[in-house]
């Protein structure tokens, strides 16, 4: 078993982590996706700050922020956030200035979780059993992926997408319907979770598939925007999975399941 104290003596709030994941056992499972992930995320950063692509670059951050949150890195969410904020500023003074400690900070993130993590492919133990209805989870961030599979896998075919072009080509793709619900992320590349709601009004994809949405954003005027689409729900981020599995069944009943 992974020990516990060594989270508990780097600072991190584990006692927060659980409130929102519930066990250890998820907790360990979205660390790996983390690891595994991590350094394309920190590269991406490095890549939008040299080229100056201030909207890429906050995303970036935003991404890193979920991450430390879920896994109770306080101080490295609290970086995350107002390198997002600063990005939405334009204030690239602050953003050069800072970038080598929110780099440095992520990683001595990722070296105690490696530290703790006795790390095991991600979706090893995942129930392989076939199931009938599918789910669509739409999120940049490999952690809420990842949580949103640990949760619902069991009972549901997870069908996971990073971007909304990727789940557009998705629910395109589904000529048998299986999909029942989508749980759908606003800020992510490429096309956002605004395209992928346009791609739905205009081909009256509505009806068909019943479309929640789970979001960090507190933009007033963005969540006003989101409901003037046909959606059934809003998340916002952070959540717990009593919040999830209540916006699912939410969601699924409003689709007619």
């Amino acid at each position: 078993m992974n020990d516990k104290n060594i989270l508990l003596e780097n600072g991190v709030d584990l006692e927060k982590s659980l409130e929102l994941l519930d066990d250890m056992s998820t907790y360990d499972e979205i660390m790996a996706a983390f690891l595994k992930n991590v350094d394309s995320k920190v590269e991406d950063i490095k890549k939008n700050c040299e080229a100056g692509d201030l909207e890429a670059y906050g995303r970036s951050a935003h991404s890193l922020k979920s991450d430390a949150r879920y896994l109770g890195f306080t101080k490295v969410a609290e970086m995350a956030i107002q390198q997002e904020m600063e990005a939405k500023d334009g204030n690239t003074e602050y953003i050069h200035e800072h970038i080598d400690d929110f780099i440095s900070a992520v990683y001595n993130m990722v070296d105690i979780c490696k530290k703790y993590l006795v790390v095991k492919p991600v979706g090893e133990e995942t129930d392989t059993t076939p199931k009938e209805k599918s789910i669509l989870a739409v999120d940049d961030s490999d952690l809420i992926r990842a949580y949103i599979h640990s949760i619902f896998n069991t009972e549901y075919n997870v069908i996971v997408a990073s971007d909304g072009a990727e789940a557009i080509k998705i629910i395109d793709n589904d000529k048998d319907r299986t999909i029942k619900a989508v749980l759908l992320d606003l800020n992510m590349p490429n096309v956002d979770g605004f395209g992928v709601l346009e791609h739905f009004r205009e081909n009256n994809l509505f009806s068909k598939y019943p479309v929640s949405v789970i979001t960090g954003i507190d933009d007033k005027e963005l969540i006003n925007k989101a409901f003037t689409y046909n959606i059934i729900d809003m998340l916002q981020k952070p959540f717990t999975e009593k919040d999830v599995k209540r916006i699912l069944e939410t969601t699924l009943s409003r689709g007619g399941m």
